[in-house]
């Protein structure tokens, strides 16, 4: 077996009980095999990016995973399927989005998967939340993150309840 890897998994919700289904979420990333809840960002509200609906909530987790990245990103969407996430068009509305933002040092481009997450640099409600857990990124897009208003509404221990 392969030792732990730490990756970050970003989670957002902008339908239903989005802070219950980010809940439920950090349960079922927790419960994966082979995989340790290292620590949870706090809650950040954000208004959509490129899509329209209500606000979302968003946070990241950092965990310790033995899973290779496709492993974990197929483990990610039948999360987010068992959570009632649908695809009907590109940002729609969603109960339950979880991205595989960072797995280890990998870096790595398929039409599957790519690493590290490709958009991540660009949205506010993704490098707040993985600032705050020490994770170092490169590249960042100060100038995109400026104009987008994001919100921290709750500490880490909104988690708690997970």
């Amino acid at each position: 077996m392969s030792p732990p890897v730490r990756a970050y998994v970003g989670l957002g919700a902008n339908l239903g009980d989005a802070r219950a289904g980010l809940q439920a979420a950090v349960r079922a990333l927790a419960a994966l095999p082979g995989t340790r809840l290292v620590a949870c960002s706090s809650l950040y509200r954000s208004a959509p990016i490129d899509a329209t609906g209500p606000d979302f909530l968003n946070a990241v987790v950092a965990l310790d995973t033995t899973l290779a990245p496709r492993e974990l990103l197929a483990a990610l969407h039948g999360i987010e399927s068992a959570h009632g996430r649908e695809r009907p068009y590109r940002n729609a509305p969603r109960t339950l989005d979880l991205d595989l933002l960072m797995h280890g040092d990998a870096a790595q481009a398929s039409a599957e998967i790519t690493l590290p997450h490709p958009r991540m640099h660009e949205r506010a409600f993704v490098m707040q939340p993985l600032q705050e857990l020490g994770a170092s990124v490169r590249g960042v897009d100060a100038r995109a993150l400026s104009s987008q208003v994001l919100e921290r509404i709750e500490p880490p221990s909104w988690a708690d309840g997970a």
